[in-house]
């Protein structure tokens, strides 16, 4: 925080960017004549707004933050050969302090930049600057409000509304990779020594929470609704909202009663059941909203589901519909669909960087299913009866999200025309042993490949990464369908029942499991799994595997469940097999194998300390009362 302490302390003098609210793509533009003094920044909606508006461009895009970019950190994802810098691979190996641009591939997983970014280039925005900076800014408005003298009681709620927002989210977004940390909520003055004191995960949830909780109090459900945002109709989606503030008012409560955050602040390493009651009351709130018809958000339907990752032939149409609640914003489509659309294929299909992402058969087999509602038995190369699983034809059956987000052996990838005779042999996906697919530095290493992100018609072939094909890629932090899942795993294990409920919300944990099924055209929770919240419990979070494959959530679900250092999450395996008799290229489910098995690509040896990252040294060197955390 050294490089950072100028952010959250107030300077002799300031300026700040006037900026008519307009739309998402132009907030900071700025003029000569745009520096005004403090009473004029302040005055007026228009003149605050373009104050908060520089909030946004302190979200970081996950995705962007480097020319290919790291960000699933669990036992789910394995990088080619050739990505050695990225953030994962040195998680892999328990090189925590990498996050930092001081000790390796900082600038390759989004938590951290060299410098406090804001502009209009995703590439070097880190969390941790940003954040800090957020925070100040945040603050500074909070203590200004008064001098909003000209606007509508609307208008003040609008203002106030968001820099809570912000506040609390900042403060979320640190805690839950580094533990408790001082909870700035005020601007602290320039010329005192720091002594704010690491607070404990639980204290800062509980201020986290009241920034939300009011935050949520004075937003608007839709801009479009308000006044102000009637100035700008259409344009309003990415702005905060009463939903947006919801979600993570229930999150924040979510993370603080897992195991985890429950150990280190109580010691016991269960849930804590009152702050799960709290998750389950704010998502109650917000999905009997959303059910009630009261907000601009639904499920996207199935046959759409890629909507909620890419757009193609819409415009450069935002990704997410009317499922993503809350996502960072962006400046150009560019560099989504000619950067992050090159990560999933070996470089001779992609013309990409030669690191690549794929996802790891441990995490394929543990997870994704059969449409029936059952897993895969432990053991891949055993028939399972009751499932119907068959190991000479694994693809068959499966559940139908298997379909939309992996890519498996035999897969017609290539679309269009191959002019090169020589090279024909790829336009179906050749993941069995030795084939083309599985190239050395940069194919696959485990035998599947990613078609969530990036549609499998972008390679050198189809060319659906080239500009007329308008693919926009744009992950979401937050989407409603993991709302359901986050009020199915609090109210489960708040009210410590299968059948319970929030008391604004009257579905069971299993009705609202069922929602995301129902969607993908999946069989129900098994009845197997609805004899004891435990063995339910399990089927959560193996239905927040599948949905949220990839999406940068598995991580923190890991190590808040203290699941990261246990077997079997600690191991990346490869599917190994042969292709048998015909191949059919009309229907890859058909296609029988022989000699299959799994073989571990890695074993990360990851101990207690790996479940909160290492601060800075620079920063905790600061005062005694900034600690360390424990094994660091």
């Amino acid at each position: 925080m050294k490089k950072y302490i100028k952010l959250i302390m107030k300077g002799t003098a300031w300026t700040v960017m006037f900026l008519f609210i307009s739309s998402c793509e132009d907030y900071l533009e700025r003029t000569p004549q745009s520096i005004i003094s403090e009473e004029q920044a302040f005055q007026n909606f228009t003149n605050f707004q373009g104050y908060v508006e520089e909030l946004y461009h302190c979200i970081p895009n996950f995705t962007l933050s480097n020319w290919t970019s790291s960000w699933n950190w669990g036992e789910d994802e394995i990088e080619s050969t050739a990505g050695t810098f990225h953030l994962s691979y040195n998680i892999d190996r328990g090189n925590f302090w990498a996050w930092q641009v001081e000790n390796g591939a900082g600038t390759n997983g989004w938590l951290d930049a060299p410098s406090v970014n804001t502009n209009r280039d995703h590439k070097n925005k880190g969390l941790w600057p940003l954040a800090w900076y957020g925070i100040r800014k945040a603050n500074m408005g909070l203590e200004n409000l008064s001098m909003m003298v000209d606007a509508t009681p609307e208008e003040r709620r609008l203002i106030e509304g968001q820099l809570l927002f912000f506040r609390g989210w900042f403060h979320f977004m640190l805690i839950q990779y580094f533990g408790g940390l001082p909870y700035v909520d005020q601007v602290l003055p320039s010329d005192e020594q720091l002594t704010l004191p690491r607070l404990s995960y639980f204290e800062c949830a509980d201020k986290v929470a009241l920034d939300l909780e009011r935050a949520a109090s004075l937003l608007p459900i839709n801009w479009d609704n308000t006044e102000a945002g009637g100035r700008t109709p259409n344009k309003n989606q990415q702005r905060i909202n009463k939903i947006m503030a919801l979600g993570y008012l229930g999150k924040n409560y979510l993370w603080a009663g897992s195991p985890l955050m429950n150990s280190v602040s109580n010691g016991s390493q269960t849930y804590n059941a009152e702050y799960c009651r709290k998750a389950s009351q704010a998502f109650g709130d917000l999905l009997q909203l959303v059910e009630s018809g009261e907000t601009q958000y639904s499920l996207i339907d199935f046959a759409r589901y890629h909507n909620n990752f890419y757009t193609m032939g819409q415009n450069w149409a935002l990704a997410g519909g009317t499922e993503a609640i809350f996502r960072s914003p962006y400046y150009s489509a560019n560099d989504s669909h000619w950067r992050i659309s090159k990560q999933y294929k070996p470089t001779f299909m992609d013309e990409g960087d030669p690191t690549n992402f794929y996802p790891t058969a441990n995490y394929v087999h543990a997870n994704f299913g059969m449409a029936n509602g059952l897993p895969l038995p432990k053991d891949v190369t055993q028939a399972d009866p009751e499932s119907g699983y068959d190991p000479h034809y694994p693809w068959k059956g499966r559940d139908p999200r298997f379909y939309a987000v992996i890519v498996y052996d035999g897969v017609k990838v290539v679309q269009g025309s191959i002019p090169d005779p020589n090279q024909e042999v790829n336009r179906f996906a050749n993941l069995h042993r030795g084939g083309s697919y599985r190239e050395v530095v940069t194919g696959s290493l485990s035998g599947y490949a990613n078609r969530k992100i990036s549609p499998l018609t972008a390679n050198i072939f189809d060319r659906a990464f080239d500009w007329g094909s308008s693919l926009h890629i744009n992950v979401p932090y937050m989407r409603l369908a993991d709302i359901y899942l986050m009020y199915a795993e609090a109210t489960l294990m708040g009210f410590n029942s299968v059948g319970g409920t929030s008391t604004t919300f009257n579905k069971t944990p299993v009705e609202a499991v069922n929602v995301i099924r129902s969607r993908a055209g999946m069989a129900g929770v098994h009845e197997s799994f609805l004899g004891s919240v435990s063995s339910f419990l399990g089927e959560i979070r193996r239905e927040r595997a599948v949905e949220l494959a990839f999406e940068g959530h598995r991580f923190n679900d890991l190590r808040r469940w203290l699941l990261l250092t246990e077997a079997p999450y600690n191991i990346k395996t490869s599917y190994e097999f042969d292709r048998s008799g015909t191949f059919n290229a009309d229907d890859p489910t058909e296609n029988r194998i022989i000699n299959m098995r799994e073989e571990v690509i890695i074993e990360r040896n990851l101990t207690p300390r790996h479940y909160w990252l290492p601060l800075k040294v620079s920063d905790v060197s600061l005062y005694p009362d900034f600690s360390q955390n424990p094994g660091w």
